[in-house]
């Protein structure tokens, strides 16, 4: 008796069927990753011009207290939400780990 009669020759074992959604999940995750990191970027792009605007007033220039403060505020409103998004995805990846599959 050959061993290869029991070997089904199906394409479900060929995972044929399966290549286009491990593709597409890939791209899903990379776009996911994507915006994250860009949104991060943006974090750091309002704190660099919180500081620059905080900079410009402290050395004279023509810069309004309105303005300096509205930077600051912006920064700190968009690292505070970051911070719990951030909260946000930690626990449901610790929810994820105590599921009993």
């Amino acid at each position: 008796m050959k061993v290869n009669e029991f070997i089904p020759n199906n394409m479900i074992f060929k995972n044929q069927f399966n290549n286009n959604k491990v593709e597409h999940k890939k791209e899903e995750n990379n776009d996911f990753v994507h915006m994250l990191k860009n949104k991060l970027d943006q974090v750091n792009e309002k704190q660099i011009k919180a500081e620059e605007t905080t900079s410009s007033f402290l050395r004279g220039e023509e810069t309004d207290i309105h303005t300096v403060m509205l930077d600051s505020e912006e920064a700190k409103l968009s690292v505070e939400l970051a911070v719990q998004v951030r909260n946000k995805l930690i626990e449901a990846y610790q929810e994820l780990n105590r599921m009993q599959l």
